[in-house]
């Protein structure tokens, strides 16, 4: 008998494997985030750092096998640190700043694929991006996990850092499992309303869960029964957004942008004075921007609206070592071509608050877990009608109330852009760090070859906002 170790294999999740396979020519699946770490850091200490924390989860030394059923997670056995932490030095152009060169380069990462033979991550550290500072560049594969799961990773890996449970007291990680519990109140009942709407629909929701637990009564069998049928004809039937400038055919390059954060506690008074809530505001500044840009450039956004897919969490936060992608998509329209702020607040409120209490996220989530199970060209036909309806991506994700050190630097920003998928050109990334609130942008290059000159009118438009408020009658700010 052979003595060498069996090597630790893991079925890729149906989810996880329609992610996987979502990439295309235009848009890669990456996560990819940018620290900013004063003073300097070095190679070694970064691989030292690394090697001892990030590797605790199985994740980050598994490679990816294919197979005609999908995906399987196997321990890559020539595993080298060095070929997953390297480090580079920026090429500045005349006239051009590092933090110029940087954006630049992150850009290109954004667009180059991971290496398809070794785990799908890597983290590129830039010594001496200027005197005094480094930057961290972070590409991970979407297939290992979301923004909510890696987020929580990466942070393990800072100063204090909370690392995964020991092995012995894990749990396998059963999708089938958490998504029954997920889908308990769907009912076969339920399921066969939503089969009047379509057959595919309904298949999709039976492949995903097996409910045992019958709904108190009838009259929340036909509520929960109604929302779910409204939401699938919802999402099968969404008009095609506005055309714009920043919607048509995706190209391969692309651009990052980001600007100095908006300190969270201005926001926070904003949206008290207004009875709105931060995300709200923030959304408001963003759809702002965005039309003024459209206007700038000669696109008249009156009247427009576009669309912007929003990843929406479904797992509890203490769960989210285990990786993996469990989050759903709703569809926010934002109202790029109204120009008064006040009234684009309210239309921005009003749109969020029909997406509470809705079964879009799981119905969105159902769709890529029977993605999962199709080949490429049927996945991608299938995933397509959802990017076709929308011009964006955007996510919003909480991050640490304080500054984090890494081998006691302290990262003084946090970057991070989401991917896009099918021809969608557009990416919105808002993360709230000590104190402050950060948005970053990823453009395909031919759509929006200037990101920044979008992120410049974050703040005008949230000024705005600011300066209305402060204006208001102060009995009314009680």
């Amino acid at each position: 008998m052979s003595d060498s170790p069996a090597v630790h294999t893991e079925r890729m999740s149906r989810v996880d494997t329609a992610w996987l396979r979502m990439d295309n020519d235009a848009n890669l699946m990456m996560i990819v985030g940018v620290w900013l770490v004063e003073p300097e850091l070095r190679l070694d200490e970064v691989r030292e750092r690394v090697q001892e924390r990030l590797l605790k989860y199985d994740r980050f030394r598994q490679k990816v096998v294919e197979d005609t059923m999908g995906a399987t997670w196997v321990e890559d056995g020539s595993f080298d640190i060095a070929d997953h932490v390297l480090g580079e030095d920026l090429i500045l152009q005349p006239g051009q700043t590092p933090i110029e060169a940087l954006k630049v380069r992150v850009g290109h990462l954004a667009a180059t694929p991971l290496a398809a033979d070794r785990p799908r991550w890597e983290i590129r550290l830039v010594e001496r991006l200027d005197p005094g500072r480094s930057a961290l560049v972070i590409r991970i594969h979407h297939c290992i996990g979301d923004g909510i799961a890696l987020t929580s990773v990466m942070l393990s890996i800072t100063d204090g850092g909370k690392p995964p449970p020991e092995r012995k007291h894990r749990e396998p990680e059963g999708e089938h499992d958490w998504v029954t519990d997920l889908l308990k109140p769907v009912t076969d009942l339920t399921i066969k309303a939503i089969g009047l709407t379509g057959d595919g629909m309904a298949k999709s929701v039976e492949l995903m869960a097996n409910p045992v637990q019958p709904l108190a009564g009838g009259m929340e069998v036909a509520r929960v029964g109604y929302q779910v049928i409204s939401d699938a004809a919802a999402m099968a039937l969404m008009p095609d957004d506005s055309p714009t400038l920043l919607k048509g055919k995706a190209t391969p390059g692309k651009r990052v942008a980001w600007g100095e954060p908006l300190p969270l506690e201005e926001v926070k008074a904003v949206g008290q004075a207004f009875g709105a809530s931060i995300n709200d505001v923030l959304l408001t500044a963003v759809a702002g921007a965005i039309g003024d840009y459209l206007r700038a450039h000669g696109d008249d956004p009156t009247g427009k609206e576009i669309r912007a897919m929003v990843p929406v969490n479904l797992r509890p936060l203490d769960q989210a070592w285990k990786l993996g992608n469990k989050f759903g998509l709703v569809p926010l329209v934002l109202p790029v071509g109204i120009a008064n702020p006040i009234e684009r607040l309210g239309a921005v409120r009003a749109r969020m608050n029909d997406l509470k209490g809705g079964y879009q996220p799981v119905m969105a989530f159902a769709l890529l877990a029977v993605a999962g199970l199709l080949i490429k060209p049927m996945q991608d036909a299938l995933l397509n009608l959802f990017a076709k309806k929308a011009t964006a991506v955007m996510t919003n994700v909480p991050g640490p109330r304080e500054e984090l050190k890494f081998n006691g630097r302290t990262i003084k920003q946090l970057l991070f852009w989401v991917p896009q998928s099918g021809d969608i050109g557009v990416g919105v990334s808002i993360l709230s760090y000590a104190g402050g609130v950060q948005f970053g942008l990823i453009t395909d290059d031919v759509l929006c070859p200037d990101p920044d000159d979008i992120i410049a009118r974050f703040r005008p438009e949230f000024d705005k906002l600011l300066y209305l408020s402060l204006m208001l009658p102060w009995a009314d700010q009680a």
